[in-house]
């Protein structure tokens, strides 16, 4: 089985998680992992070069998924647009692409650690998640956790994963502070505002998500 792990600071508490799942279950012979940035994740998926992983939200309307994904309730912190005279987009993202559309918010996508790493500098920015929120009072889906096959695993991982806290071991903070140039104490800060349970009102913000998305080109 081949897993897609995205290194963004989003899913440390997931990756954490996995690898206690992974121990403790009949896959830890079968467990690899690939990884790589949202949007060639998106590919390897897409061409079943990867069993399961969070997908980005744009890609992911026609996969078997599970109630788990990375959603902001209202700001996100690390999907940003920088003012700009010219429209640039994120080659690692798909959906926060298509979501500056959507808010016709002119400028430069930014997502992931180095968009953290932007907004913790108190440059000027736009938080796509906020705007979002702002404007249609909806939590902003980004991925959804899809899978090929295996249903009765993955929701087993959904179980397990939602139903209490996961503490981020020490040592894994520190080697995240060190590869990403974040204090462990600003990514603490910042996971508090990443959601992972899609619940009833996400589900309604991927809907409008997708509704949204098919007017825009």
């Amino acid at each position: 089985m081949v897993f897609g792990k995205i290194e963004y600071l989003n899913l440390l508490p997931f990756h954490v998680f996995m690898k206690r799942f992974v121990k403790s279950s009949q896959q830890s012979m079968s467990m690899n992992y690939y990884k790589d940035v949202p949007a060639k994740t998106n590919k390897k998926f897409l061409s079943h070069k990867v069993d399961a992983a969070f997908i980005s939200s744009i890609r992911a309307k026609k996969y078997q998924h599970v109630n788990l994904g990375i959603i902001a309730k209202k700001e996100v912190l690390s999907v940003l647009v920088i003012p700009h005279v010219k429209d640039v987009s994120d080659k690692d993202s798909e959906t926060s692409n298509v979501l500056a559309k959507i808010l016709n918010v002119q400028g430069e996508v930014l997502i992931g650690d180095k968009a953290l790493r932007y907004y913790l500098q108190n440059k000027q920015h736009v938080d796509l998640a906020k705007k979002w929120n702002e404007k249609y009072n909806l939590p902003f889906v980004f991925a959804l956790l899809c899978f090929h096959k295996d249903r009765t695993l993955y929701k087993k991982i959904e179980k397990n994963f939602l139903k209490k806290r996961v503490n981020i071991p020490r040592y894994i903070l520190n080697e995240a502070s060190e590869r990403t140039k974040i204090s462990q104490e600003e990514i603490l800060n910042y996971l508090k505002y990443i959601s992972y349970n899609l619940d009833a009102k996400a589900k309604k913000g991927v809907k409008k998500f997708y509704k949204e998305a098919s007017k825009v080109k």
